[in-house]
């Protein structure tokens, strides 16, 4: 079912979806609690799926660049939450590994998420949170990260 109204036009979704983005980040942020940043969190959580991912699998998983992925290993290196290591079958790739203290963050980054999430979804029915979760991911499909490019190129 599609809303083509015009009321829909009324409900401000850009706004609504860019303040609440910045207010949910800031807050993650502000945690005292938090060892990482939420997009270390993010990097945390692909290496738990599978450790010694490549880094440019990792930074296509969270919508980055070469540059974006590359900044967030380095500073991700740098806090000792993971370490970088040549691919074994090609000396120009790199991988990522979870450190032990990386595996640590991690599992408070899950413990974060929980309850973050669990904050996101009081007051609405699981149905209600599926049809918010269909409409995000739905907006990755509409705006694709690489959306400048032709698509006959």
């Amino acid at each position: 079912m599609r809303n083509n109204t015009t009321a829909a036009r009324h409900h401000r979704l850009i706004y609504l979806l860019s303040v609440a983005q910045r207010r949910l980040q800031r807050w993650m942020a502000a945690q005292p609690a938090s060892e990482v940043t939420p997009a270390q969190a993010g990097l945390l959580f692909i290496l738990g799926k599978q450790d010694g991912v490549l880094m440019g699998e990792a930074g296509a998983a969270l919508d980055m660049g070469p540059a974006g992925i590359s900044g967030l290993v380095d500073r991700s290196a740098a806090a000792r939450l993971v370490e970088r290591r040549a691919d074994r079958e090609d000396g120009r790739a790199w991988r990522v590994w979870l450190t032990p203290k990386g595996r640590t963050a991690l599992a408070q980054a899950k413990t974060d998420a929980a309850q973050i999430n669990a904050a996101l979804t009081e007051g609405f029915t699981s149905a209600e949170i599926d049809i918010v979760a269909r409409w995000l991911t739905s907006i990755q499909d509409k705006f694709p990260r690489d959306f400048s490019r032709d698509p006959e190129e």
